[in-house]
């Protein structure tokens, strides 16, 4: 089997890897945490970002992202009880850096209310971007591990990120 890149000649020989269900679980469960941990973080610092929004429509959608992420956990936490395991600290720093970055980048441009919302939707469509990866990889695990409970549950957290990452960048349209 090869991976044929649409937009070139290159093939790239690919060999199905078989997992031991418990690697895989593993995997699962460490990455759902790092992906648990970053939404904590997201609930804790976009509502700073909302307000420091201009444009009335990204502070909505900021708002609603909030929400939606809430939501997320709640069914985070549901696949957690699903795979008989609970949530552990993983670092996140990576998102936590984004953010604070975010932070730096828009205050900077405190006088100019158009460009700090710039950057408010360049950092909120880097979020849903790994947020959408992210559970893009998670639900091709929970398939594997042949968990439907758990496959519906990030699926449904995945099209919500679909969706989030669609507005902003809809949002970002409107403002050009």
């Amino acid at each position: 089997m090869y991976i044929i890149n649409a937009k070139s000649t290159w093939r790239v020989p690919v060999t199905r890897q078989r997992f031991a269900r418990e690697d895989l679980l593993s995997f699962f469960i460490s990455h759902l945490n790092r992906v648990y941990c970053a939404k904590s973080q997201l609930v804790e610092k976009l509502p700073q970002l909302a307000n420091r929004a201009h444009f009335l429509d990204l502070q909505q959608a900021i708002e609603e992202t909030v929400d939606i992420v809430k939501e997320q956990m709640k069914r985070m936490r549901q696949v957690f009880i699903l795979l008989d395991s609970f949530y552990t600290y993983e670092s996140c720093t990576g998102l936590v850096g984004m953010l604070d970055e975010a932070f730096q980048s828009i205050g900077s441009r405190a006088d100019k209310p158009a460009l700090r919302d710039f950057s408010i939707l360049f950092y909120m469509q880097n979020i849903e971007s790994i947020e959408t990866a992210s559970f893009n990889i998670l639900l091709r695990v929970a398939d594997k591990l042949n968990e439907p409970e758990v496959a519906q549950c990030i699926r449904e957290c995945y099209d919500e990120a679909k969706e989030d990452k669609a507005l902003f960048k809809q949002i970002a349209a409107f403002y050009f």
